[in-house]
């Protein structure tokens, strides 16, 4: 572990002597990555710091007890012992969360489908109050939400939906959410009082560019037609929405947020590129299917991976068996304890991963 460090801390240190040359400086594209590295690396160049301060003083007060006679001062040299020594396994574990291999695509927004499953119209709205969820934590981290296309239904549900999250960090904390999600309530249609289960899918793709997909247009069927849904006079004249069919993998997307066909064509190929990414990181990682299954956030559709149960007010996170009694808040977008949960509980995973190889 502390080769790696040494070696990462002197990239750091380097880092830090080239971004003042002449040449880099006069380089905006090179500057700019440069100074992405050390940001990346400088949380851990900070942390070796503190601990290698941490063991200094460790070794500094043993060497001066056994020849301290003053006993102020050797109580505060046995104070100050204790405490870095309690200090010092807690920045080792920080270092080795720190060293855990970074998801590059981390930094990335997100493209988020949400599909009512069994339970009618029950499960539409259901979908339709995980999409308002997801649209109140991002607005509360001040990321920015698009629609790209939805399917209401008359009672305030909806059938589908698919959105972009833009925003640092967005992927980072969004990744653990793709699964199914299952909600216990009484119905409003339901006369008798009985609780009913109903589903919706959860989908999140990181947002991902051209040269990262292989996507031939002359594979893909286009069609036009008319947009549905609120909009006025333009929407019933104007053949704006879009449908683009990818031959090769069946792939069916469509876009009608947006006014111009121009745009809804753009938006409706960044969908198509993530859901083709989507299923090559599948084929790449089929071989590690075992390994994916032991992991938080494995990204299958089909996992159930939480239950929001009204009549006893609480959220329970099925993979890391996590029950929260606020309900309310939690389709609030409140969704920061859950999140943060969630990857301590992957990072603990991996870290473990880590320690079992280095053994």
């Amino acid at each position: 572990m502390f080769e790696k460090l040494d070696e990462l801390i002197r990239r750091y240190e380097d880092i830090g002597r080239e971004v003042e040359e002449p040449a880099v400086l006069s380089d905006p594209s090179r500057y700019a990555a440069l100074m992405k590295e050390q940001s990346v690396l400088k949380p851990l160049a900070d942390t070796y710091a503190r601990y290698q301060a941490c063991k200094k003083n460790i070794a500094d007060s043993e060497e001066l007890l056994p020849s301290e006679s003053d006993e102020e001062m050797r109580a505060l040299l046995k104070e100050e012992l204790a405490a870095s020594k309690e200090e010092l396994p807690k920045l080792e574990q920080e270092l080795k969360l720190l060293l855990l291999p970074r998801d590059e695509k981390d930094d990335r927004s997100v493209i988020v489908e949400i599909r009512a499953g069994t339970g009618g119209d029950e499960a539409a709205l259901f979908a339709g109050e995980l999409y308002r969820m997801y649209a109140h934590y991002a607005e509360s981290r001040h990321w920015k939400v698009e629609i790209l296309d939805s399917e209401e239904i008359g009672i305030g549900g909806m059938k589908n939906i698919s959105f972009t999250v833009n925003g640092q960090g967005a992927w980072s904390r969004l990744k653990y959410e793709s699964g199914v999600h299952r909600v216990q309530r009484v119905p409003v249609t339901e006369s008798g009082g009985r609780i009913h289960t109903s589903a919706a899918s959860v989908a999140i793709m990181p947002e991902v560019d051209d040269v990262e997909v292989h996507l031939d247009p002359n594979d893909c069927d286009i069609d036009t037609y008319r947009s549905s849904g609120a909009g006025g006079q333009h929407i019933n004249k104007t053949s704006s929405a879009i449908r683009i069919t990818h031959r090769p993998t069946g792939i069916v997307v469509t876009c009608q947020n947006e006014r111009s066909q121009l745009q809804n064509k753009e938006e409706a190929f960044r969908v198509l590129r993530a859901r083709l990414y989507e299923i090559e990181q599948e084929k790449q990682t089929s071989e590690e299917a075992a390994l994916r299954k032991s992991q938080v956030g494995t990204g299958d559709r089909s996992e159930k991976i939480r239950t929001y149960n009204f009549p006893q007010g609480r959220v329970t996170d099925h993979r890391i068996k996590l029950t929260l009694y606020r309900i309310d808040q939690i389709l609030d977008g409140d969704l920061d304890e859950i999140i943060d949960a969630l990857i301590t509980a992957d990072q603990a995973i991996r870290l473990s991963r880590m320690e079992e190889r280095e053994a």
